[in-house]
């Protein structure tokens, strides 16, 4: 038996009954999720964003009052007429307990989801009296409240005294997180590990080492000329981009794990003038810091290339925004005990390695040891069949307790390490 699963077997009787209050919280978390749902939070709808980030900020006012409400730079995105614009965003909170206590702990949520005002997809449907069908149920809205259950759980005992914890709640993590992920990284550096609320794997389990992404936008500019009278004069954008997707296409698995996905592209007028623009957006995965790097200098030497056409001219715009996350033996300490306390709960969980990408990736890559879906159960997050499996509003929440408990009773589960040192 490892030293997790020994001190959970002669402490989880009494923790296990220290959370049993939260299950009489379902009812009204249902109602509350209900609430959340239907405010659209689209992550292009700072309004939207604003009111459910008020709303879970009078939460946190009744166990914090160190609230602080942060305006955050906008985005810089390049549109698809090639013209760099500034999306404004959402407000970013951080909320704070105890920053002096011994142990420190990081717990972190999204306030945005990905559905825009425009999509039809804005209202609750129960669809049985265990499953919501409602956009943000899952991701993240559900996990958002699991967190609030956790923290108010833990600041009923006298245990709480042991640990110090901050949340952010960021307005942006549905589009990379361009403009908190500096906050992300500088409070991880001050903190022992990191909690985050994303929702399970479908299976309901977690997720484990994580992929990094890149996004980037493309502009191929050539030159207009009438199709008909003199189409030689012209440069095709469309043709020259279309070249140039088929050779990023061949990216793929260039390195292993290595995916290269062309998303999206914008181009033309009509039909009778050759275009002199084209512009396309594509995404990146990669499974090693090496490959971001390797990525990068082939990306460079390709437009470089292209830029020798004549007539034509390529931008790249983007980067890598997110390095992939490695379960370091921190990570597997971690999770063992998140394990063990699951198992306790009967509801055992195992963990596996995704491609997809958040913000556990970008605590990771400053050093802090995270899990990264302790968010509730649910499935088809992102498309209008999104639910939640309500019952895991309790269940996840007694989950998280009973780390923050143990935490506080019997310390980390591996040495204390802050890159940023202590408070």
């Amino acid at each position: 038996m490892n030293k997790a699963a020994d001190i959970c077997k002669h402490t989880s009787s009494d923790l296990l009954n220290r959370v049993q209050p939260i299950a009489s919280q379902q009812s009204l978390r249902e109602e509350q999720l209900i609430e959340l749902v239907e405010i659209n939070s689209s992550s292009l709808n700072p309004q939207g964003i604003n009111e459910v980030g008020e709303w879970f900020a009078n939460a946190f006012n009744k166990i914090s009052h160190d609230i602080e409400r942060i305006h955050l730079p906008p985005w810089e995105r390049v549109d698809f007429q090639g013209v760099v614009q500034q999306q404004t965003l959402g407000d970013l909170w951080r909320i704070k307990k105890r920053p002096h206590a011994k142990y420190q702990i990081l717990l972190t949520g999204h306030l945005d989801t990905v559905f825009p005002l425009s999509s039809p997809f804005q209202k609750a449907n129960r669809l049985q009296a265990e499953c919501l069908n409602a956009p943000g149920a899952a991701d993240m809205k559900g996990g958002l409240l699991v967190l609030l259950s956790a923290l108010e759980l833990l600041e009923s005992t006298p245990l709480a005294q042991q640990i110090g914890w901050t949340v952010l709640l960021n307005p942006d993590e549905e589009i990379g997180s361009p403009s908190s992920a500096a906050i992300l990284e500088e409070e991880a550096k001050t903190h022992d590990l990191g909690l985050i609320y994303e929702p399970a794997l479908p299976d309901g389990n977690l997720a484990g080492a994580r992929k990094g992404s890149g996004n980037f936008t493309c502009c191929v500019h050539g030159k207009a000329a009438h199709a008909g009278r003199e189409p030689e004069l012209g440069r095709n954008a469309i043709n020259k981009a279309a070249e140039l997707i088929l050779e990023l296409a061949q990216l793929n698995n260039a390195r292993p794990g290595l995916t290269l996905n062309t998303g999206m592209i914008n181009s033309g007028e009509t039909t009778n003038k050759v275009p002199d623009l084209a512009v396309f957006k594509f995404n990146i995965r990669i499974e090693t810091k090496d490959d971001a790097h390797w990525c990068t200098q082939h990306l460079e030497t390709l437009i470089s290339q292209y830029n020798e056409h004549d007539g034509y001219k390529a931008e790249l715009h983007g980067g890598f925004g997110r390095m992939p996350k490695q379960l370091d033996s921190q990570h597997l300490a971690l999770y063992s005990l998140v394990q063990e306390y699951s198992k306790q709960l009967n509801r055992p969980l195992t963990y596996a390695a995704t491609g997809g990408c958040c913000d556990g990736n970008n605590l990771a890559a400053v050093g802090l040891p995270n899990v990264d879906t302790l968010g509730v159960r649910g499935d088809f997050i992102h498309s209008h069949n999104e639910y939640i499996q309500l019952p895991s509003l309790t269940d996840r929440a007694q989950l998280s307790a009973l780390l923050l408990l143990h935490i506080a009773q019997h310390g980390l589960p591996f040495k204390q390490s802050r890159t940023g040192g202590i408070k």
